[in-house]
Order: C-alpha cells, then structure tokens, then sequence
C-alpha cells in the first residue's frame, strides 16, 4: 500500500488514523493488479552484494523479474504469485534481510548516502569526511529490532540521519538526526523549525527516546497518528537552529570515492542489478533519490554501468524525475504515467523535482517543492506544491501539451 497523501498534496483527503496502518513489508504482501507486492526495509540504503544478488534472484524466480527502488531508499518486489510468502521470507532471512520478523516494517532509516566518503560542502574530503552516519543506521536498526515498544510504530514512520550536508534532512522525516560541524548533532521532530541538541555518543539513544515519546504522547493523549507532524503539539521543538538544508542528492557519475547512478522511475532489471553489483567494491547503498552510490567502486568501471541502462550523467530532464506504478500495475490509476513521463523527459530541463501520479493519493511524491503531474482522465494537471509555492492555477493539459508545461513548471524558481 503507497504512502497516504499529507497536506502538502492538493486536493488531499483527510487521512484516516483510526486504524493500523498498511504498509506492505517483506511478510505482510500487498496485492496490486500485477500480483503481489513485497517491500523489503534497507536501513541506510545499504546492501552487500551478497544480499544484492539474492534480491535479483528472488526477482527472476518469484516475481516480474525487476526491482523497484522507494523514496526511503528500500526495494520492492512486484509480480509476485500471492502464496510466495514463506519462499521470500527464507530466501531473505539466508542472507540477512529479515533479522526480525515482529519489527521489519519499522526498520525506515535513510541516512546521507556519500556518509564517511565525501565530506559536506566547504570541507575537504581527505581531512573532513564527516561522521559514518550509516553506522548510526546499523546501530539504530540493531536497537529498534531489541525494543519491544517500537514495533508499535507505523510502518510508515521514518528516521533520518544527515551527515551534515543536508540532503536526507529535507526528506521531512518523523525523526531526523543533523550532524553539525564542531558541534553537537541536532534533533529535529517532524517538520519543526528547529531542533534539540545531542551530546556526542548519544545520537542513536536520542533518536530512539524521541521515537518512544511520540508513542508514549499518543498513548497519553489517545490520539491517532502515524507521523509525528500530524500531532506536532504533543512534542516541543527544541531551542537549536537547524544547519543548513540542501535537499541535494548524491551527483552522478565519478565522485571522491565513490561511483553514484540513477535508474529510470527506480525501476531496474536483475541483469541490471548484477551489473551494478558487479562494479561495486562490496558494497552498494540505495539513495532516496532512486540512484545508487557505490563506495570505494573506480572510474573506470562507469562505462559499464551506462552500458546497462543506468544513468550516469547529471543535468538531464530524468534528474529528480519519478512517477507511481500507474497502469496496468495500479487499478485507482487514470493514465501509464511511466510511459508519459518518459516520453515527456525525452528532452528539456532539468530543475524542480517532478512527479507524476496516476490519482489524487499522489504515491512517492517528493517532499519539499516539486511539480505535481497528475492524470485527470483526459490529459494531466500540473501543479507547483509545496512550501511557499506561489505559482496561481494548476494547468490542465492533453497529453501532447504535457511536456512543454512540465518543462516551463520546473524551471519555476519563485
């Protein structure tokens, strides 16, 4: 089940808290049109090639035989015949993929992707790498399996950890973790305008206590809620300034230690997902920006991975370009987005985040501002949404005027 829509999304419902949520995972499968649906949860993005080529398996053998990366930077399986359960779950568990069967749906950690290889802007790399926030991720995940309290989060509710570039602090996470240059890290709860400060080593116990605070808020109160930015009362913000959000993902193509490519609406083959497991150095993380950063990987393996089908070069219109499953994967869907928008990202800029949505619950939009590209049934309404938007009506359009007024909406800049 995709993300239920949050204000930021014209014209959406009121969501109903009254009930768990949905959220599909790696035991509890969701049926779509094209089969069922897992969602594996990868803290930090992260995975072996080990596990990397077992997901490419499971793919080939159980589903449609390609993978899907999220906006949180986990994958997801489609295709999948409804009694497959039991044979994923193995198949997951064998290569560390399910280390708790009762939290796997709480394990939503992103964490900055370029962690521990490139300092943040200003600094220098070689000496100022900025701390390993991934392993903040492994320690949080390894906490959150051992606390009985958090299984009781949505599967919906999201941790970020930023190495102070500001990139996964713009995702609007429940709790987010900003690592400061000289200073202590700041806490920042939902979409408050700033944070608590952390001292140093307490970073992973004052994410979680935030966590169980929300939960023991909503107990207290007897109040619904899956995103600590429904109740923003029940939590005081904290007395910090937050450090600067950039909200910019990881460049493609060669970086300091690093090799960084996109896939096409996250979507890529297994024999892709061998490829790219085959240039890694042994380790690949999943960004939220559905790319891939393959640390410690050399330059001279990045012809192979355009060879594959991956992008690889920054600046095109696909940049910060995604859109839902649409048809014929979805039934709410009014349109093959996918086929729409890629015809539609053919040329133009590059610019705002874009996305395109099949109905009105807007599935993955990004946060922050971006173009809203959504089917109407009779052609697509694009929308600058967001934060501070000012851009007067949506613009209706038939699919053969889709491009031009995508491309004028991304280059918005007020």
């Amino acid at each position: 089940m995709p993300p239920t829509p949050d204000a930021t999304a014209p014209g959406a419902a009121a969501p109903d808290r009254g009930r768990a949520d949905a959220c599909p995972g790696a035991l509890r499968l969701h049926t779509a049109d094209d089969g069922a649906l897992a969602r594996v949860r990868l803290p930090g993005g992260s995975l072996t090639v080990r596990q990397a080529l077992a997901l490419a398996e499971a793919a080939e053998a159980l589903g449609d035989g390609e993978l899907e990366t999220t906006s949180r930077g986990n994958v997801q399986l489609r295709g999948l015949p409804a009694d497959c359960g039991a044979d994923l779950a193995e198949r997951l568990r064998a290569v560390g993929l399910l280390p708790s069967d009762t939290h796997e749906r709480v394990r939503n950690i992103v964490a900055s992707p370029l962690a521990g290889l490139a300092g943040p802007p200003g600094t220098s790399a070689a000496t100022a790498p900025g701390p390993d926030v991934q392993a903040w991720a492994r320690e949080l995940d390894a906490r959150l399996c051992a606390s009985d309290w958090a299984a009781g989060l949505s599967g919906k509710f999201l941790f970020a950890l930023d190495d102070g570039r500001g990139d996964v602090a713009a995702l609007d996470a429940d709790v987010t973790l900003i690592a400061a240059s000289g200073g202590p890290a700041v806490l920042r709860l939902g979409r408050a305008a700033s944070g608590h400060p952390v001292e140093p080593g307490q970073e992973v116990t004052a994410v979680l206590d935030a966590a169980r605070a929300f939960l023991d808020a909503l107990r207290a109160t007897g109040r619904q809620a899956w995103h600590l930015r429904e109740v923003p009362e029940l939590l005081p913000a904290g007395p910090v300034p937050l450090p600067a959000v950039t909200g910019a993902p990881p460049a493609l193509g060669a970086l300091p230690g690093a090799l960084s490519v996109g896939m096409r609406f996250g979507r890529a083959s297994a024999e892709q997902w061998r490829a790219l497991a085959a240039a890694s150095a042994g380790e690949l993380r999943l960004t939220p920006w559905r790319g891939a950063v393959l640390p410690g990987a050399p330059a001279d393996r990045l012809p192979a991975l355009e060879a594959a089908g991956f992008r690889t070069v920054p600046g095109s219109a696909w940049e910060r370009a995604t859109a839902c499953t649409g048809l014929p994967g979805c039934a709410r869907s009014l349109a093959d987005v996918r086929a729409d928008a890629a015809r539609a990202l053919e040329s133009g800029p590059a610019g705002l985040p874009v996305h395109w949505s099949g109905c009105e619950r807007r599935c993955g939009h990004p946060a922050g501002r971006w173009v809203d590209v959504l089917a109407t049934g009779h052609g697509y309404r694009v929308t600058v949404n967001g934060p501070a938007a000012s851009t007067g009506s949506p613009v209706d359009v038939r699919n053969e005027q889709m491009a031009e007024a995508v491309a004028e909406a991304r280059r918005t800049t007020k």
